[in-house]
């Protein structure tokens, strides 16, 4: 009993461990040694949420070092096995299964893209938007449809029945004419607070350039502080005061819904559309002023 006991806690102290040691070796692109780290934990028992993230995170070691054959290899692996274990619980049971699945699911969608099957790979995260839509993957999955297929395509429309501030819009059809670039934040976002001053002098370097700036509540405030909607929603209109003067005079919807859309769930996110509504650029997470003007120049007169 007292061996089992034992065996028990060294399995779970492993799988504890896995996570960020199979993600150092598989950024690192030491794909060898973190699969064999993984099967060195695997030994102790069955398979578990928390060791099959560590197993996605071979997939993506392999997408990092551009190993497609790789990549879609492993993921697939990492899929089949998470499914295996959906069929006795929910995906959203517990946080680990829904970041194992998920990054098998972005995988395989990149993986296909890049080895001349990019309609292909459209298609399957088209699928998988629709198998998970009522998960937490689903904004995941939904970044990663865009990220293939959006730029060309006609901009979703925003949720816009509440906003941060008095200035209000209807609809991006009003903007028409005009290029717009939506700058998705969130209030408890540092990368999207050193993004602000970014965006703020290309405003004023591209006069014509209208920026729309969704964000959305996330169920706290402060200091990690649980909130309703009520308390948070005046909050973010205090961050957004002390940290984004800037966006003063600029319409601010709030709406989860918008992310969903919009696939944000990495912050911010920038999305620049022409006067036509048309999407020229899709780019989740932060840029830097040369990367943005670069992508401005070609586009705003």
């Amino acid at each position: 009993m007292k061996l089992l006991v034992f065996l028990l806690s060294a399995a779970g102290l492993a799988a504890s461990q896995v996570v960020p040691e199979v993600r150092k070796l598989a950024q690192a692109g030491d794909l060898v040694a973190a699969q064999a780290r993984v099967q060195q934990v695997r030994g102790f028992g069955p398979w578990t949420p928390e060791l099959l993230v560590a197993h996605s995170w071979l997939g993506r070691g392999a997408q990092i070092h551009k190993q497609w054959d790789q990549a879609m290899a492993f993921s697939s692996e990492t899929r089949r096995m998470s499914l295996d274990m959906l069929k006795g619980r929910r995906l959203d049971a517990e946080p680990n299964l829904p970041l194992a699945l998920g990054a098998s699911i972005e995988v395989n969608g990149h993986a296909l893209a890049n080895t001349g099957r990019r309609s292909e790979g459209v298609a399957f995260l088209r699928e998988e938007l629709k198998r998970w839509h009522d998960t937490s993957i689903r904004t995941r999955i939904q970044k990663n449809l865009h990220l293939l297929a959006l730029e060309g395509q006609k901009a979703p429309p925003l949720e816009t029945s509440l906003f941060v501030g008095s200035v209000k819009m209807k609809s991006l059809e009003e903007l028409r004419g005009r290029p717009v670039l939506l700058f998705l934040w969130a209030h408890w976002c540092n990368d999207c607070k050193a993004q602000g001053p970014v965006i703020d002098a290309m405003r004023k370097e591209f006069p014509s350039l209208m920026v729309v700036a969704p964000t959305q509540r996330y169920g706290y405030v402060a200091g990690g502080e649980e909130a309703s909607k009520e308390k948070e929603t005046p909050y973010i209109a205090q961050v957004q005061k002390e940290r984004y003067p800037w966006m003063d005079g600029l319409p601010m919807p709030i709406s989860e819904e918008n992310f969903r859309v919009y696939g944000v769930s990495s912050t911010p996110t920038l999305v620049l559309l022409d006067g036509k509504g048309i999407v020229r650029m899709y780019h989740p997470g932060q840029m830097t002023v040369d990367e943005l003007r670069a992508v401005l120049a070609g586009l705003v007169p």
